[in-house]
């Protein structure tokens, strides 16, 4: 009996020691479980946020990447440009070494001065006088022309600009300064020509301000001054921006001429309308005459009916009696 009790008791002991066990191994694949549900759903979100950053940085890559394309594109796009801003730079440089190149360019710019300034009637291009000389230009006026010519002396210039030293420079521009006396002595022995109605003196294009400012304005003590020069060989040279003053001067003149042309038009409709008003005004004193005289045979004719009825009364009155 004793035993069987301490059997039982011993099972019962054994019983609540594995349910107690089960209970811990339970709650703590409960713990398990859960730590892990909770690190996968940790794992998940981290993923998902990774996947995001990820999907964000490639974006931006991509976006970063995209913009390195253009900008090499347009970095391409300009260096194509640059190239052909050089070969047109070297174009004009190639235009500038030939003196008749030169020469075209220079009139080229004045024609479009001329035409943006002048109506087209008050100016002709390439004009030959009578003995064959051609001037760029001549600028008409009702009376009188004036010849422009353009002259672009850039070779010695262009040694000036580029010398190395002081003497060099002052030889150089010493021999720009006698190109430029050149041009002021053709001008003025070709194309000033009052029998052909020109003015007496004539004017030379400079199309660059550069070379006009060394030439007119940058003079040394030791060289010759080309404006004293120029106006005694009775040429003033003009640069772009001082043709525009010499042109609308010319332009104020030719308005001028034109409204002494119109007053002298009205001055002619005035007199002609004097004549006419005069000759009104005999009309008109010769038919007040008229209408004087008749009213005054009127009257008179208007009195001797009075009378004549008077006297018509009298006798019908007499006949009664």
């Amino acid at each position: 009996m004793t035993e069987a009790l301490i059997v039982i008791l011993i099972v019962a002991v054994l019983a609540v020691i594995v349910a107690l066990l089960w209970l811990t191994i339970r709650s703590q694949l409960e713990g398990i479980k859960r730590a892990q549900e909770n690190l996968s759903q940790s794992l998940q979100q981290s993923l998902i946020s990774g996947q995001e950053t990820v999907n964000k940085n490639l974006q931006f890559h991509s976006q970063t990447l995209e913009k390195v394309n253009n900008q090499l594109g347009q970095l391409q796009g300009s260096s194509q440009k640059i190239m052909e801003l050089g070969g047109d730079i070297k174009s004009l440089q190639q235009i500038l070494a030939s003196p008749k190149l030169r020469g075209g360019l220079g009139e080229w710019s004045l024609e479009n001065v001329l035409s943006a300034l002048l109506p087209a009637d008050s100016f002709a291009l390439q004009y030959a006088f009578r003995d064959g000389k051609i001037v760029d230009a001549l600028v008409k006026m009702p009376q009188y022309s004036v010849p422009i010519d353009a002259k672009f002396p850039l070779e010695n210039f262009k040694k000036f600009q580029q010398s190395q030293n002081d003497a060099d420079a002052k030889k150089l521009h010493r021999e720009f300064l006698r190109d430029v006396q050149k041009h002021i002595d053709k001008i003025s022995q070709s194309y000033i020509k009052p029998d052909e109605g020109t003015l007496d003196f004539a004017i030379m294009y400079i199309p660059a301000e550069n070379v006009y400012y060394e030439a007119m304005v940058k003079t040394a003590e030791d060289t010759i001054n080309i404006q004293d020069y120029a106006m005694g060989k009775k040429v003033f040279p003009v640069s772009p921006n001082l043709l525009y003053v010499y042109l609308m001067t010319i332009v104020m003149g030719l308005h001028g001429l034109q409204i002494e042309k119109q007053a002298a038009e009205i001055r002619q409709n005035l007199k002609a309308l004097n004549v006419s008003f005069a000759e009104f005004g005999s009309l008109w004193d010769t038919l007040g005459g008229h209408l004087r005289h008749s009213y005054e045979k009127y009257d008179e004719g208007q009195k001797k009916l009075d009378k004549l009825v008077i006297r018509l009364e009298q006798i019908q009155n007499g006949e009664k009696q």
